[in-house]
C-alpha cells in the first residue's frame, strides 16, 4: 500500500511558477512509476506528466511540454512537478498517482489513468489572468 500526499498548490498569476510535491509513504517508492494528472471543473481527468521508477524516462502532455518538468528524489520518497509559464487554462486540481513497475513504462501506460493503482487527494492550482 502506498499513501500519496500532494502539496504546493495555490493561486498564481499567469506567467508565474509553482512547484508541486508528492510525498509517498508505504512500500518502496523507488519501485513505482509516478504520474501527475489534473482535473478542471466540468472536465475529465487528464494526463500531465509521468516519470519511470529510475527517473530515466519522462513523458508530458503536449499542452505542458516545455513548461512543466517532472522529477523525483527517491531518497526523499518525493516526486515533483515544476510548473513555469503558467496559463489560466492550467487551473485545475492536480493529482499525484503511483503504480508498481520495476522497469520501463511505455507512453501509453504513462498517460492512462487506469494504469495507476494509488492516488493522492489532490492540490488546487489556480492561475489568474
Amino acid at each position: 500500500q502506498v499513501q500519496l500526499v500532494e502539496s504546493g498548490g495555490g493561486l498564481v498569476q499567469a506567467g508565474g511558477s509553482l512547484r508541486l510535491s508528492c510525498a509517498a509513504s508505504g512500500r518502496t517508492f523507488s519501485s513505482y512509476a509516478m504520474g501527475w494528472f489534473r482535473q478542471a471543473p466540468g472536465k475529465e481527468r487528464e494526463f500531465v506528466a509521468a516519470i519511470s521508477w529510475t527517473g530515466g524516462n519522462t513523458y508530458y502532455a503536449d499542452s505542458v511540454k516545455g513548461r512543466f518538468t517532472i522529477s523525483r528524489d527517491n531518497a526523499k520518497n518525493t516526486v515533483y512537478l515544476q510548473m513555469n509559464s503558467l496559463k489560466p487554462e492550467d487551473t485545475a486540481i492536480y493529482y499525484c498517482a503511483a503504480v508498481f513497475i520495476e522497469g520501463p513504462i511505455t507512453p501509453a501506460q504513462a498517460m492512462g489513468p487506469l494504469t495507476y493503482d494509488y492516488w493522492g487527494q489532490g492540490t488546487q492550482v489556480t492561475v489568474s489572468s
